[in-house]
């Protein structure tokens, strides 16, 4: 099983959003969904630690996309540890299905599992300072006002901010209903409703009305 230090390394070049500390946040919750559900921990845990590896060790094949890229390194990682191939693919199809925009569903209980935790930290406190980092990181302002072409098709407009708040009306604010598990959805609700109002709250402020 590779070693929470072990997989700290594989993170040295990431970014402040999709860094180690994201990681073992996933790793947290994907413990206790898995407890919760009765999910194999053990391929869940190495499925966390390696779901995002190769997209940050800065020496991933670029043809692939991130999650495409970390399911090839973690086969690798886990060959040399001597899982056997079953269970690889097992953690495999986990890091394949994880993510969001790649629109593929999760099948495997385990697979759920990973993606209600890698979503959960994308959502509730943590979610909405991610949003608003990642934002300020590629220069757009803590807030713009939505134009009406992005609310009708939620594509980027032509010289309009992609805020925070403009993830949360495309991505964010959709989670909830794309969670896979029962307890994943039990902590979606929460998070997403205290994210709901956050940025109620900084329109809010921002226009003067609060």
């Amino acid at each position: 099983m590779p070693t929470i230090e072990k997989a700290r390394s594989w993170y040295q070049y990431s970014d402040q959003v999709h860094d180690f500390d994201h990681v073992m946040r996933v790793y947290r919750v994907a413990e206790v969904l898995a407890q919760k559900e009765g999910a194999d921990l053990e391929v869940i845990q190495a499925a966390a630690l390696l779901h995002d590896a190769q997209a940050a060790s800065g020496s991933e094949d670029l043809r692939l996309e991130h999650h495409e890229a970390a399911a090839a390194f973690a086969a690798d990682v886990l060959r040399a540890e001597e899982w056997d191939e079953e269970r690889i693919r097992a953690v495999q199809e986990c890091i394949l299905t994880h993510r969001f925009r790649a629109g593929l569903s999760p099948k495997t209980l385990e697979a759920k599992v990973l993606y209600d935790a890698d979503k959960l930290d994308a959502i509730g406190a943590i979610g909405a300072a991610r949003a608003l980092a990642f934002a300020v990181l590629g220069g757009q302002p803590l807030y713009a006002e939505p134009s009406a072409d992005f609310q009708k098709t939620l594509e980027p407009q032509p010289g309009e901010p992609y805020t925070a708040y403009h993830e949360f009306l495309f991505k964010l604010s959709r989670i909830k209903d794309r969670m896979q598990t029962k307890s994943g959805k039990a902590m979606a609700s929460e998070r997403h409703a205290f994210m709901k109002a956050f940025f109620q709250q900084l329109i809010d402020e921002v226009r003067g009305e609060k």
